[in-house]
């Protein structure tokens, strides 16, 4: 696979890049994820809430995760960059083959094979949508991407592509698992989810800090040491990998009071979910927007909402991504 020019597609991506790449393309993302940006979006996340609620309220069981958790983000997200609704299951798909190649616990040929062919296949779905886009531009973020590649020569074609499925990948995968891992944390612990409850308006945004904390959607981040690095005893040398574990960085009992306690209320609380530094999650203010509104609806939408009487996580095989396969529910 080295040849593969799939591997091209994930030498772009915004992670995987070094400034002034990085700094570049980050300036060109960044105007469509700033905080006030994002704001503007409430009224059409909490409508799409609603409308995949109202879906599943009739039903004696629903799958969190099939049902509400991913279509929410992945629509949104889709919505944003300009993409057909009809085309989310296919978006999915590619997506899955995506995220499991990040992190599979045991890497193998068909593993690869998947997503490589995942990303050739999304690299094709994306020429077709900017040679829409070039007919007939509109306002959504993949124009005006195609606009800075076209116009101001600061994107290359292989950072526009690279960025487009980036964006899709990182706009709705994240968010699908804060959004099921909070409620499955939220449902065990009665007396959290009551406070919330009672007062979901108080609450909402140090909740969401909280399950970004104590179950969050991602495990470690990995990178290449470029000069050799003492720490604690051991020496890393320039060009070994090392993985930051921020799900074990997110229960140093030298940062959190009861680390292991979840608290909806915490204060003070820096978790490293998002990352830290030039890295830091650019989709912060999405994840963090989609959540407060999607896990607060859920639960004043179904007073009683539990889980079943046998019921036993399936977490995701994978090493990176923090998220359970399905989370059937009892409205």
């Amino acid at each position: 696979y080295a040849g593969s020019p799939a591997l091209q597609t994930l030498g772009h991506m915004l992670p995987f890049m070094d400034p002034p790449d990085h700094t570049r393309l980050r300036g060109l993302i960044s105007k469509a994820f700033t905080p006030k940006a994002i704001e503007q979006l409430r009224p059409r996340i909490s409508e799409l809430a609603d409308e995949l609620l109202d879906r599943v309220g009739r039903a004696e069981e629903f799958d969190l995760i099939g049902d509400y958790a991913y279509p929410l983000p992945v629509i949104v997200i889709g919505e944003m960059l300009g993409l057909p609704r009809e085309d989310a299951d296919r978006l999915k798909h590619w997506s899955d083959a995506f995220g499991a190649f990040l992190g599979a616990s045991a890497m193998s040929p068909a593993i690869v094979g998947d997503a490589l062919r995942a990303v050739v296949d999304l690299e094709a779905y994306f020429r077709e949508r900017m040679a829409e886009r070039r007919k007939a531009p509109g306002d959504d973020l993949l124009s005006a991407l195609l606009q800075a590649h076209e116009q101001d020569d600061r994107l290359s074609e292989q950072e526009l592509l690279s960025t487009c499925t980036m964006l899709l990948f990182g706009g709705h995968e994240t968010t699908t698992n804060l959004i099921g891992n909070g409620v499955l944390a939220l449902l065990q612990h009665p007396a959290q989810l009551q406070r919330l409850r009672s007062d979901s308006e108080r609450y909402a945004t140090s909740m969401v800090e909280e399950l970004l904390r104590f179950d969050g959607p991602v495990l470690r981040m990995g990178r290449v040491a470029l000069e050799p690095i003492e720490l604690r005893g051991q020496t890393i040398k320039a060009g070994d990998r090392v993985f930051m574990m921020l799900a074990a960085a997110n229960r140093d009992p030298e940062q959190f009071v009861d680390p292991d306690v979840l608290d909806i209320a915490r204060v003070d609380n820096r978790h490293l979910t998002f990352g830290l530094g030039p890295h830091y999650c650019i989709g912060a203010s999405l994840g963090r927007l989609e959540a407060r509104i999607a896990i607060p609806r859920l639960f004043q939408r179904f007073p009683g909402l539990r889980l079943p009487e046998i019921f036993r996580p399936h977490w995701l095989d994978n090493l990176t991504v923090r998220g359970l396969e399905e989370l059937p529910l009892v409205p």
